[in-house]
């Protein structure tokens, strides 16, 4: 398990690692304190990866097509 913090993770370095984490508590083989750790990490991790995912959507929808269907420019995404 990384102690870097969640919010300085890219989206597959977090993904990589809840991957991880996910695979440890499905074993079953780690002490309660150690599962309850990994636990909230991983909701941490779940939850950042949403973030970016959200953040991904907005910009791809931000895409705008012209009369042919092909890209032709960004729409701007406030709070982006």
């Amino acid at each position: 398990m990384s102690d870097t913090p969640t919010q300085d993770m890219s989206f597959e370095a977090a993904m990589k690692e809840l991957e991880s984490v996910v695979s440890k508590l499905e074993r079953g083989d780690v002490e309660l304190e150690a599962s309850i750790k990994l636990y909230e990490r991983g909701a941490e991790l779940k939850k950042h990866c949403e973030k970016k995912l959200a953040e991904a959507q907005e910009k791809v929808a931000a895409i705008t097509l012209d009369s042919d269907g092909n890209p032709a420019g960004l729409t701007p995404v406030e709070g982006l």
